[in-house]
């Protein structure tokens, strides 16, 4: 709880992928991937319940044996490729009896975000009065040296500002959501569906804690970080 406002954390993950098979399950540094996300969340100081939602009998259990509530099975039409990442939560929310003033969703393909990063998300977003806060990185390359390349070979710039400097120094920085971390009011996100908003609040991560995983190289480098970690 913070500000005497109740904080839901649910943390969506499937049994499907196709990228990489089994991927919540996946071990990494010892732990299976969802437990990393199930371990810091539990170091949250303001998240008052936190839950899974998966569909997957497997995930369910690894989850309830690092210490995470599972309440319910997910219903497998909102366990497909096409299903928006929002609605696993929003299911969430009417699928439990308590009412939250808050609701977080830690997707398990962040393992390298920590508590810090969950309750700083959480603080500017009740701080701010943002209906919406989402965790964002720099990105490796700046968005003003990139082009769509047509089939002819043809570019076009992907922005619109002008900018054409050759020096990193002189570009106007850029964030890039990093899936980490998202924060919402509930009845907010319950009348708008979406994480993504003109209104929302943007908490900054650093890019050593902001990696997802979506190859066996994703897993390959968080392993790194993590053992160099400690």
């Amino acid at each position: 709880m913070i500000c005497e406002k109740s904080i839901l954390a649910v943390i969506p993950a499937r049994g499907g992928s196709k990228g990489l098979p089994r991927k919540n399950l996946r071990m990494l540094a010892g732990k299976p991937l969802v437990a990393w996300t199930i371990e810091e969340a539990k170091k949250s100081k303001y998240i008052d319940r936190l839950i899974l939602s998966s569909e997957d009998a497997e995930i369910i259990s690894v989850a309830r044996q690092w210490g995470c509530d599972a309440p319910f099975v997910r219903p497998q039409e909102l366990a497909t490729d096409e299903t928006p990442a929002v609605e696993p939560i929003l299911h969430a929310i009417d699928a439990l009896s308590e009412k939250y003033d808050y609701v977080v969703m830690l997707q398990p393909t962040s393992p390298l975000r920590i508590a810090e990063d969950i309750d700083g998300c959480i603080e500017m977003c009740v701080h701010t009065t943002a209906p919406v806060c989402v965790s964002m990185t720099k990105p490796e390359k700046n968005p003003e040296w990139m082009y769509r390349v047509a089939d002819t070979g043809s570019t076009v710039p992907v922005t619109n500002s002008g900018y054409t400097s050759s020096r990193r120094q002189d570009l106007q920085p850029s964030f890039v959501l990093n899936g980490a971390v998202y924060v919402a009011e509930t009845a907010w996100l319950k009348q708008h569906r979406t994480f993504v908003s003109e209104e929302m609040k943007a908490f900054r991560m650093p890019p050593d804690r902001s990696k997802d995983v979506d190859t066996e190289l994703d897993l390959e480098i968080c392993e790194i970080l993590l053992r160099e970690r400690g």
